[in-house]
């Protein structure tokens, strides 16, 4: 082996990592709606766990992937440990598929169909339409599944270099005395494990033991070992992940290593003793591609149907070295794990804008009770949501600025990202306006004012048409409802004009001396804070419009939505009869 074939080896191993690493990233993006939909799906049958930590790392060909989301899962609160270890040992099973994937290198024959299979047939040609989705007029979808294209044409490539540049060490008798010493079990998997923690990824792992295969120097007694050890080095990922992550997470981290190590040692054991009592021709000779895949995916089926049964137990011993503290540990609602995969990440900022939602409503329509019938614990509760509200602003809004600038957002998850801020900014200030009504509520229990009958008559109105808009407002966010958004602008419309109408009927109590000017000051930012509660609902509101339409010119689509729109038209005149102030 001359130096030209060491430097076509480095370039071709070079090749296949950046190559994997590009199609899994691009995969990552693509699939991420449906990656939302499996994990979603997530339920505490044992069976779905499994089946769905298999599609997902069939789908994204990583197992090291789907067990750092699932730790940054467990670490957030999104799933329990249960769960997550149905979904590691399906993810064990799903990183088998790109051993099968690399091994139609090894397809051998003439018939010209047997040709078409071998990648150097194909791969140009999917190269080629990946380049074509990439430059020729590219939207995100089409350039991800471009990249997917040219990421595997290029791990493709890479794989045969290094088949190429390892092929002429096939006559070199110390490289095949050299894989003797991996009959030898335990080195085997010592080196498979070291192989596969440095590079942080068994696929790949795998797919090297594939390529030097073709040197006819490798055989099965030496390859099973290897990879069973690449089972236990993938684990590296997961562990690193788990750094500074909750006891729960530690523990899904630990699953994964537990479950591998457990397998490795107990078939081990069982490749030795029926190694050591019979003589199996087999393990003599030589491997091949399809022979290594073959063996993966044999040793990651027999590992999960041994341990499956007992991942009860399997809980039980991770939870027994990493014991309970004594004190209760806080869940991370937003874990930066999650943003390995945007739409995932997203969704949990939608789920805790939701939140923010339900508690900026609760706190407002509370604080406007509050100035009937005055209640600490109702007060309390007043400040309990304007301080949650606030906190999820702090948290919702750094978290999204820096899932924005991942390399993996789409520009669609940037869009998302950016709706999602400008509707918690708005959230946080209807939870503000709670807070300041609150505080009238109480001036008025320390100074013992009270309204009159007929202030209170015109405040209980539009008290029920901010319910009215808020309530619209939460529908047409939670469920990206664009009608419900189109009917908050007239409702706004109509709150203006009672506000001002409450405000002229206050002037008229005044001169009639029906009132006191301290208690006209209080109804004064009474009103104004109901009013800009409604003003943040239409902004909201005008956002969801926005998106849908592609803009990002909020003055410019409220005003489309008010001129000359018969529907705008009706709403508002039913609206306006609706919340009418009696005589």
């Amino acid at each position: 082996m001359s130096i030209f074939d060491v430097l076509k080896l480095i370039g071709g191993l070079s090749l296949f990592l950046f190559g994997m690493d590009l199609m899994g990233q691009a995969l990552e993006r693509r699939a991420g709606g449906r990656l939302k939909s499996l994990l979603g799906r997530l339920t505490t049958r044992k069976l779905a766990g499994l089946l769905t930590g298999l599609c997902v790392t069939g789908i994204i060909q990583s197992s090291s992937a789907t067990t750092v989301m699932v730790v940054g899962f467990v670490n957030s609160g999104l799933m329990t440990l249960k769960q997550a270890i149905n979904v590691i040992m399906g993810a064990n099973i799903g990183t088998t598929v790109t051993a099968w994937i690399l091994s139609l290198g090894g397809i051998d024959g003439s018939n010209f169909f047997v040709q078409l299979l071998k990648p150097s047939s194909f791969t140009p040609v999917l190269a080629m339409i990946g380049l074509i989705f990439c430059m020729v007029r590219p939207t995100d979808k089409r350039r991800d599944t471009g990249t997917i294209l040219l990421g595997f044409a290029t791990l493709m490539f890479g794989m045969e270099t290094m088949s190429a540049a390892v092929a002429g060490l096939s006559q070199v008798p110390a490289f095949a005395q050299a894989f003797t010493l991996f009959t030898n079990p335990i080195l085997g998997v010592l080196a498979g494990a070291l192989l596969t923690a440095v590079i942080q990824s068994s696929s790949a792992s795998v797919g090297i033991l594939q390529a030097l295969a073709v040197t006819g120097s490798v055989t099965y007694a030496a390859a099973i070992p290897i990879i069973m050890g690449q089972n236990i080095g993938t684990c590296i990922t997961a562990m690193l992940s788990s750094i500074g992550a909750n006891k729960n997470a530690h523990r899904a981290a630990l699953v994964h290593l537990c479950f591998n190590i457990i397998g490795t040692a107990v078939l081990l054991i069982v490749f030795c003793a029926v190694k050591a009592v019979f003589t199996i021709p087999l393990l003599g000779q030589t491997i091949d591609q399809m022979g290594i895949a073959v063996v993966h995916s044999a040793f990651n089926i027999l590992c999960t149907a041994m341990l499956f049964p007992a991942s009860s137990l399997l809980e039980k011993l991770v939870c027994r070295l990493v014991p309970d503290g004594p004190e209760q540990e806080k869940v991370v609602e937003l874990d930066p794990r999650l943003m390995a995969t945007p739409p995932l990440a997203l969704e949990r900022c939608h789920d805790l804008t939701v939140e923010m939602n339900t508690m900026a409503v609760s706190g407002l329509m509370n604080a406007t009770a509050a100035l009937k019938e005055y209640d600490p614990k109702l007060a309390q509760s007043v400040r309990d949501a304007e301080s949650r509200t606030d906190h999820l602003e702090d948290e919702i809004g750094t978290y999204l600025v820096k899932l924005s600038a991942e390399p993996l957002a789409s520009a669609e998850d940037t869009n998302e990202a950016a709706k999602l801020l400008r509707i918690i900014g708005d959230l946080e200030r209807i939870g503000d306006h709670a807070l300041n009504i609150l505080g009238s509520a109480e001036e008025m229990r320390d100074k013992h004012l009270t309204f009159t009958h007929g202030a209170i008559a015109e405040l209980d109105r539009l008290g029920a048409a901010v319910g009215e808009i808020l309530g619209l407002t939460a529908m047409a966010f939670q469920r990206n409802d664009l009608e419900a958004a189109a009917m908050v602008e007239p409702l706004e419309q109509v709150i203006d004009e009672l506000t001002q109408q409450i405000r002229t009927r206050h002037i008229a109590r005044l001169q009639r001396a029906e009132c006191s000017i301290e208690t006209g000051f209080i109804l004064s930012d009474v009103l104004t804070n109901l009013e800009r509660t409604a003003d943040h609902c239409s902004n909201i509101a005008g956002c969801l419009i926005d998106m849908a339409h592609s803009q990002l010119n909020l003055h410019e689509s409220l005003q489309a939505v008010k001129h000359d729109n018969a529907d705008f038209d009706a709403l508002f005149k039913l609206y306006h009869e609706k919340y009418a102030l009696g005589q």
